[in-house]
């Protein structure tokens, strides 16, 4: 019962040609891929960024400790 047969599809084939026609429904396809292909490289792009984000945040927790050679600065009041 809850399955689509061959005979369902055509009649849904069917009702759209007869609500758009023939020439509207490749320029409604054409749009509807372009509409999930931008969805999808946003997404893979959101995933981009929260990768690159893990690897910077790992990177700062992971830089190691300032070498002691390195010059301080010393107050000049204290002198």
């Amino acid at each position: 019962m809850g399955e689509f047969s061959i005979v369902h599809w055509l009649v849904v084939i069917l009702v759209l040609m007869l609500l758009f026609g023939g020439k509207k429904i490749p320029e409604l396809a054409k749009g509807l891929g372009k509409g999930i292909r931008e969805f999808s490289k946003a997404r893979s792009g959101e995933d981009e960024e929260d990768e690159k984000k893990k690897l910077d945040a790992g990177k700062k927790v992971s830089s190691p400790p300032p070498s002691g050679n390195q010059e301080t600065k010393s107050d000049p009041e204290q002198k």
